[in-house]
């Protein structure tokens, strides 16, 4: 299979000319090919890292250029099937990328069994960039960042979005509590545009029922993926950032209490893990978290890998491929290596470390930084051999550690505060490091733990969450805990 790609001249304008071509061929028809995970074997991405491609140009490529793939076989050796073809161009996988970087698509095209076949495609439609939608209760938030930019050497904005209770404008003098909001992983702030285009969410949030909060969304982006809310060596002071300069500034701009007690955490999944995280490592700062479903709290139980010990991520002791993720009857899904594969045929560098996706996100917040200046990789990108060197660093960012080694100091600080949801049929095991986390707990003294840790019983991954849910328990946590100020 040989390539002519074009690009329509509408798409031309925004076009840089470095990025990243991704070819996604699948067996199924009832989707789009680029919104499919090439985790699974029906479908699989072919990876070519391109530069200076001029906008009007043809980009002619043939049939053994050496792309990046998941899959065994080659585009001069495919399977003989009837396949469905979509390409994807990314600006967003190369190094020095734009804040919102550009990223098209062409048309699906069915492929049939010739040979050999050239393929001539037009990159034709944008990925839609989302921005907020105009309502009287959302406010858009952007701050640029003194201590992110110094330490990137440019200019590094943060963006938020700020929903405001119904009774906001009616009530010129009151204050209100503040909830930070944490996505899933890579979520962006204008995941609030949920809230008003659902007429069910918009009616409740608007009704007298509604917990009277200022809902702060924060936003997903970081240079490496998810930056996690947190400093580290490879994203940056983002802690920092957000604890220094974008609440101060927030509170500020907006009627709120502007207290620690009155002010809360709260997400899933990549949310969950931050949620804590912030309640943890800034206990001083925040009132309560409420987290759901959350990231590996222990790497002792990285979902199905012990970091510290085992000696490769893809295989177990039995020699046994682990699986990433299964459904809540425990049928695996797809497995570590598979994923991490599809990650290195994303990033730029044809390694997971720079994929933009979650174990790419993970390795840039808990690993230290090599001297060419990218994160270290826990594991070998093709073999999954743990580097025990790196695997010490991420001890830093274990909550479950993090939590044994200060509980003298940090207890007292977090009673009353803790709050977490877990399915103990999480999709992606994330229930076996929450138990030993809520083992830890239970064994406290001086003080000993007050948290709340539900485990729900045949529930899968982030299934008891939503803002109403999270939101109303703060509420229920504001009338029954008296205020300390």
């Amino acid at each position: 299979m040989s390539f002519k790609f074009s690009i329509t001249p509408e798409m031309q304008e925004a076009f840089g000319g470095t990025g990243k071509l991704m070819v996604y061929l699948t067996l199924k028809n009832d989707i789009q090919p680029v919104r499919l995970s090439a985790n699974q074997d029906s479908t699989w991405v072919f990876g070519l890292q391109v530069k200076n491609w001029k906008k009007d140009e043809l980009l002619e490529i043939d049939a053994n250029t050496n792309w990046t793939s998941t899959a065994n076989w080659t585009l001069n050796n495919i399977p003989y099937q009837d396949y469905y073809l979509q390409v994807i161009w990314d600006e967003s996988k190369i190094e020095q990328r734009a804040e919102d970087p550009y990223s098209m698509v062409t048309q699906v095209l069915k492929l049939t069994n010739e040979k050999p076949q050239e393929v001539s495609v037009a990159f034709s439609e944008g990925v839609s960039k989302s921005t907020l939608v105009e309502h009287d209760l959302i406010k858009k938030f952007s701050l640029e960042s003194s201590v992110l930019s110094k330490w990137w050497g440019k200019s590094i904005s943060i963006h938020a979005a700020v929903l405001l209770p119904s009774g906001y404008a009616d009530n010129p003098t009151k204050k209100y509590p503040v909830c930070y909001s944490i996505g899933g992983y890579g979520s962006r702030y204008t995941r609030v545009n949920q809230i008003v285009q659902n007429s069910t969410m918009q009616t409740w949030w608007t009704s007298k029922e509604a917990p009277q909060i200022i809902t702060v969304f924060l936003d997903g982006y970081g240079q490496y993926g998810d930056s996690y809310q947190l400093d580290s060596e490879n994203n940056g002071p983002y802690g920092t950032a957000l604890i220094e300069e974008i609440i101060p500034e927030i509170e500020k701009k907006f009627r709120t209490e502007g207290t620690p007690e009155s002010r809360y955490t709260a997400g899933c999944s990549t949310g969950g893990w931050v949620s804590l995280a912030l309640q943890l490592y800034y206990p001083d700062h925040f009132g309560g978290c409420f987290s759901y479903s959350a990231d590996p709290v222990s790497f002792y139980k990285m979902q199905l890998i012990n970091i510290y010990k085992d000696k490769n991520a893809f295989y177990n002791d039995n020699s046994i491929e682990r699986p990433s993720k299964r459904n809540t009857m425990g049928e695996p899904e797809f497995t570590i290596k598979k994923e991490v594969c599809t990650e290195n045929v994303e990033g730029y560098t044809n390694s997971y470390i720079t994929s933009r996706n979650q174990w790419g996100g993970w390795n840039a917040v808990y690993s230290p930084r090599d001297k060419k200046g990218f994160p270290m990789p826990i594991f070998d990108p093709i073999t999954g051999a743990i580097d025990p060197v790196v695997a010490e660093h991420w001890k830093n960012y274990d909550l479950l550690k993090y939590t044994e080694e200060n509980w003298s100091e940090l207890g007292p600080k977090i009673q009353g505060k803790i709050h977490i949801w877990m399915g103990d049929m999480d999709n992606y095991y994330l229930n076996n490091a929450m138990r030993d986390f809520d083992s830890y707990l239970m064994s406290t003294t001086n003080p000993k733990s007050d948290a709340e840790i539900l485990f729900s019983p045949t529930s899968g991954h982030c299934d008891s969450f939503s803002i109403r849910t999270y939101l109303e328990a703060i509420q229920k946590q504001m009338i029954t805990k008296p205020k300390r100020y």
